[in-house]
């Protein structure tokens, strides 16, 4: 299977810096609208067969442009969701910012027994996204091609399990692309860390916390 793993349009949280998290959460910016429209020209040379979004607002939307150019329906699927701030949610200041980082930095360099605070540890997280994208891998053939809109802090500690490595930034409609199967394993075999529509569609990134491995 070839699995694009996008991460959502700009948020008005990721403008304000703010560990926004939770379910429903923020919608997108007039330039996420714009970074999501990009996606079916961006993506127009793959054969997609499926279009996934998580729980949150902002990831759904993102993928309902691509939904339509590909004439399918986003299909919600638990457990593609952020990486949770736990009593960080919210928050902006640098302290929190860092105390975030520092745990899926640690998750990352293979530690999943730190726990965001007030949150869940490397275990929880990476057992909930990866039964969800198993059970993406299990609902198409193994040769198809899945997008799916996720998160920037799940994504990149996803990836960085398979090869990405983990200093990598993922702005807003950034993507990572990896082949294989939750047997046989992930390869990752592409990294576009900004915007697929075009660099010109990053905007002010100054403050994007979940998509940055050094944010502070």
């Amino acid at each position: 299977m070839r699995l694009i793993l996008v991460r959502h349009g700009q948020t008005p949280s990721n403008v304000a810096g703010e560990l926004d998290t939770a379910v429903p959460g923020a919608a997108l910016t007039p330039l996420g609208h714009r970074q999501a429209d990009a996606l079916p020209e961006a993506l127009a040379d793959e054969d997609v067969a499926g279009v996934y979004a998580s729980l949150l607002t902002r990831t759904q939307l993102t993928a309902a442009p691509l939904a339509t150019a590909c004439g399918l329906e986003v299909v919600v699927r638990d457990g593609l969701e952020e990486i949770s701030a736990g009593d960080l949610e919210m928050r902006s200041d640098d302290e929190a910012v860092a105390a975030y980082a520092d745990t899926v930095g640690a998750w990352i360099d293979g530690d999943l027994t730190v726990a965001m605070p007030g949150g869940p540890d490397g275990h929880s997280f990476f057992g909930r996204y990866d039964a969800a994208i198993a059970a993406i891998a299990g609902a198409h053939a193994a040769d198809a091609t899945v997008v799916v809109v996720s998160h920037g802090a799940a994504i990149r500690a996803f990836a960085a399990r398979h090869g990405g490595h983990p200093d990598n930034r993922l702005l807003n409609t950034g993507a990572v692309m990896l082949e294989g199967s939750p047997d046989a394993g992930w390869t990752l075999t592409g990294w576009s860390r900004h915007p697929l529509g075009g660099a010109h569609l990053a905007g002010d990134t100054a403050h994007d916390v979940t998509g940055d491995p050094d944010p502070v």
